[in-house]
C-alpha cells in the first residue's frame, strides 16, 4: 500500500507549526515544573492536568509537521520557563502565578485564526487555562479541606507576594535611576568629589525615607480600611447569618454555578465562621486579610530596595572623583540598568537584549541630560 503523500502545507504554514510547537513545548515544561514545585495535592493535580492538555496541543503540531513532510525540531524549554520553574521551587508556585497568568492571557487569542487549532478546540482550551490561572494567581497557602480547596480556586485569598519580584525590580530601579540622575547632575557642575558624594548620599537617604514612609502610609490605610469593613461584616455574619448565606449563594450563582450547587457551597463555607468571614470579605468587599500586608515589612522592604539601587551610582565616589568617578558611576549604573531590564523579561516575554537595552538607553539618557544641565549651571555660576 503506497504511503500517504505530505499534505499541501505552505512554507508559512510550516513556520507557524514550528512556532506553535515551540510555545507548547514551553507550556508542557512550565506546568510540569509547577506540578513538581507545588506542595498542595489538589493544585498539583490541576497543574498536571494542564500539562497533559498542553501535551495534546504539542502533539497536534508535531503531527502537522510530519503530515507536511517537514522535520520536527527538538525544542527545549526556554530560559524564561526554566527560570520560572526555579523561582517556583525556591519561593512557591504562588510567587510566579501572576506571571504565568499574564502569559496565559496573552496566549488566549493565538489560535483563534488558525483552522487546524480551531478544529481541535484549542482556542477554547487556552481561554479556559487563562480563566483558571486568574483564580489560581489569587490563592496561596495550603488548603486543608476540600471546601478550602474549592474556595481557593474561587479566589478566596488574593496574595500580594506573587508580585514581589516585580516590586523588587521596580524598587531597585527607582533608586538607581533617581540617584544616578542626581549624582550626574551635581557632577556636571564639577563642584568637587565631596559635594557630589554628599549630594548623592542625601538623595539616597531622602528617597529611601520618602519611599518607606509612603509605603507605610499606604499599607496602614489599606489595613485600617479593611479592619473597619471586616468588623461590619463580622457583625452581619453574627446577627444575620441567613442573609449572609443567601448573599454568598447569589455570588456563586453569578459566577456560573447552578442554584443548588451554589447553595451547597455557601452552606459548607458558612459552617466555619472564620472561613465564612474570609470568603465574604473577599467576595463582597473584594478584599482579603492577606491583601494589605504588614506596614512595617512593606516600609523596610521599600527602604532597602531603594537604597540598593541608589547606592550603585554613588559607590565609585567613595574612592575618587572627577571624570574617572563619572565614568565608573555610569558603567556600574548601566550594568545594573541592563540587568533590571533583563529581569523584566520574566513579566513581558520580550527579548533580554531588547528589554535590557531599552532600560539602559532610557536610564543613561536621563543621566546624560541632568549632567548637561548641571554643566550649564556650573559654567554660568562660575562665570
Amino acid at each position: 500500500m503506497p504511503s500517504e503523500s505530505p499534505s499541501r502545507a505552505t512554507r508559512d504554514d510550516i513556520a507557524r507549526y514550528r512556532s506553535n510547537l515551540r510555545d507548547e513545548v514551553d507550556g508542557v515544561a512550565l506546568y510540569r515544573l509547577l506540578a513538581d514545585a507545588e506542595k498542595d495535592p489538589g493544585l498539583k493535580d490541576v497543574y498536571e492536568k494542564l500539562a497533559a492538555s498542553e501535551e495534546r496541543h504539542r502533539d497536534l503540531w508535531v503531527r502537522k509537521l510530519q503530515e507536511a513532510g517537514a522535520p520536527v525540531p527538538d525544542f527545549k524549554p526556554s530560559l524564561r520557563v526554566r527560570t520560572l520553574g526555579w523561582l517556583a521551587r525556591r519561593f512557591g508556585t504562588h510567587a510566579v502565578a501572576p506571571i504565568v497568568t499574564s502569559m496565559e492571557v496573552d496566549a488566549t487569542g493565538m489560535y483563534d485564526s488558525q483552522p487546524e487549532a480551531v478544529a481541535e478546540n484549542l482556542p477554547a482550551e487556552e481561554r479556559s487555562h487563562a480563566r483558571l490561572f486568574r483564580e489560581l494567581s489569587r490563592g496561596h497557602g495550603n488548603a486543608a479541606t476540600t471546601a478550602g480547596s474549592i474556595a481557593r480556586l474561587e479566589g478566596r485569598h488574593r496574595g500580594t507576594s506573587g508580585n514581589a519580584l516585580r516590586a523588587a525590580v521596580l524598587g531597585v530601579n527607582d533608586g538607581l535611576v533617581s540617584n544616578l540622575s542626581l549624582v550626574m547632575g551635581v557632577a556636571g557642575a564639577n563642584p568637587g568629589r565631596d559635594v557630589v558624594f554628599l549630594a548623592g548620599l542625601a538623595g539616597l537617604l531622602a528617597g529611601a525615607f520618602s519611599m518607606a514612609l509612603g509605603e507605610w502610609i499606604s499599607v496602614r490605610s489599606s489595613t485600617e480600611s479593611f479592619d473597619r469593613q471586616l468588623a461590619i461584616e463580622r457583625d452581619e455574619l453574627e446577627n444575620l447569618p441567613e442573609e449572609e448565606q443567601e448573599e454568598l449563594t447569589l455570588i456563586y450563582q453569578a459566577k456560573g454555578l447552578p442554584r443548588e450547587d451554589a447553595a451547597m457551597l455557601a452552606g459548607h463555607i458558612m459552617r466555619n465562621k472564620q472561613s465564612a468571614l474570609d470568603t465574604l470579605a473577599r467576595e463582597e468587599l473584594g478584599m482579603s486579610p492577606d491583601e494589605a500586608g504588614n506596614a512595617w515589612v512593606a516600609a523596610i522592604t521599600s527602604f532597602v530596595l531603594f537604597v540598593a539601587g541608589a547606592a550603585i551610582p554613588l559607590f565609585p565616589w567613595l574612592f575618587g572623583g572627577g571624570a574617572a568617578a563619572v565614568a565608573a558611576s555610569a558603567i556600574a549604573a548601566g550594568a545594573a540598568l541592563f540587568l533590571a531590564g533583563a529581569v523584566t523579561t520574566l513579566f513581558t516575554g520580550r527579548g533580554v537584549l531588547f528589554s535590557g537595552g531599552r532600560m539602559l538607553v532610557f536610564g543613561l539618557a536621563a543621566a546624560g541630560l541632568t549632567f548637561l544641565i548641571g554643566r550649564v549651571i556650573g559654567v554660568s555660576t562660575a562665570g
